[in-house]
């Protein structure tokens, strides 16, 4: 199981790294509306990928994993995960791909995660309570599953919305390479891969892993919480590091690995002082993290796999997520150096 777990992660890490979508300059360049890679592979993602998921789940092959709707964590812990996007320039799983490419910043991003994941643990106890009010798991299916005529109609013309809002940004965006295609399409066959019951029965995530990481290393695990992600967070964990193997491997056979701190999009709008980059590279991983466990989830976990079962939780985070990414561009990099 391990290594198929391994094998899972290794291929998430070259599917996006064939689009660059784990690249700092990919991630900043949507919080600057200079780049829509990301915006346009996850439309497409989800758009396909609800189709498969919904289909497979529906034949009995898999069923919903969907995140409760806890409104306080998912539009404070949206919002606190888009500003810590945007200020790192990676997402959960992005780090350890990049990190495996050779970029330092993505290293400290790490730290800043780990950081935040701990104090998230601790912490829990005290703000507890703000997570809510808790409305339950939420989805299409839970709206209109018992009508199954109703429920794929509507499935299929909110997956047309999406993968046609895809094609609409890339138009936006005014480029020719339909590499992002290729990248939203692999993502939206590997989740309904890992969904299956004969395979793996959960979604694709990534930010449970970091306080897993960290309670395990600092025996912080007499705590309800740390029962509650040790399956999860030892998943996500050998995933991530099939992930940062991959970016490792890929990037050597590439002949493109390099150790880097500070990237073009950094440079041009924040300039070359490294002390900079260390600090709000720890910062933005420390907010990233610590966002995601807020909300229960993060890109991968919440965006892509709750997306793709059309969960409220997961389409609104997704908002506030955007919503948190584009301030906090507008604010951190047109500022200037």
């Amino acid at each position: 199981m391990i290594i198929t777990i391994f094998i899972l992660g290794f291929l998430f890490g070259a599917i996006l790294q064939y689009a660059k979508l784990n690249k700092y300059n990919t991630i900043s360049g949507m919080a600057t509306l200079d780049n829509l890679t990301v915006a346009k592979a996850i439309a497409v993602a989800i758009g396909i990928g609800a189709l498969l998921l919904n289909i497979e789940i529906s034949l009995g092959l898999a069923s919903y994993h969907v995140k409760p709707m806890l409104v306080g964590g998912i539009v404070v812990g949206g919002l606190l995960f888009g500003t810590g996007m945007a200020i790192l320039g990676y997402c959960p799983g992005t780090m350890a791909i990049s990190l495996g490419e050779g970029s330092l910043d993505a290293l400290i991003g790490i730290v800043g995660g780990l950081a935040g994941g701990l104090v998230y643990t601790i912490w829990l106890p005290l703000f507890k309570s703000i997570l809510g009010p808790n409305l339950g798991s939420i989805s299409l299916n839970s709206l209109l599953g018992a009508n199954q005529m109703l429920f794929f109609l509507v499935l299929f013309i909110i997956s047309g919305i999406f993968i046609g809002a895809s094609f609409w940004l890339h138009k936006m965006d005014g480029t020719k390479d339909f590499k992002w295609l290729i990248s939203g399409i692999g993502l939206a066959i590997l989740n309904p891969i890992v969904f299956l019951t004969a395979f793996s029965n959960r979604p694709i995530g990534a930010s449970t892993s970091y306080p897993y990481a960290i309670d395990m290393l600092t025996k912080t695990t007499e705590n309800d919480y740390f029962t509650k992600i040790t399956g999860p967070g030892r998943w996500e964990l050998i995933f991530l590091a099939g992930a940062f193997i991959s970016g490792l491997v890929l990037s050597l056979m590439r002949k493109d690995f390099k150790l880097r701190l500070i990237h073009e999009n950094w440079k041009k709008y924040k300039g070359m002082v490294v002390f900079d980059r260390i600090i709000w590279a720890f910062v933005g991983g420390f907010i990233l993290i610590f966002g995601a466990r807020m909300a229960g989830g993060c890109t991968s976990g919440h965006i892509l796999s709750g997306g793709m079962q059309l969960a409220a939780s997961s389409l609104i985070f997704a908002a506030f997520v955007f919503a948190g990414l584009l301030i906090t561009g507008k604010l951190f990099y047109k500022m200037g150096k």
